[in-house]
């Protein structure tokens, strides 16, 4: 079964949770790393996407212009 690619919301959504387990102590020594390491990639993954669609619409919006 192919693994479903994960969206920008549900990265966000898994981040937070991550914060907030963080942010309130709930996550024992022995499981902080891999929560960092998950958070880490999730972080990246957010900040390739929105790059990612930042660069799709100013070319959208270049292709506009051009046709004036």
């Amino acid at each position: 079964m192919p693994k479903k690619e994960l969206s920008y919301k549900e990265a966000m959504e898994e981040l937070q949770k991550i914060m907030a387990l963080l942010d309130n102590d709930e996550i024992e020594v022995d499981e902080m790393s891999a929560h960092i390491k998950r958070a880490a990639e999730l972080f990246k993954f957010c900040k390739e996407k929105l790059k990612k669609t930042k660069e799709e619409i100013d070319q959208t919006l270049k292709q506009l212009d051009d046709i004036k």
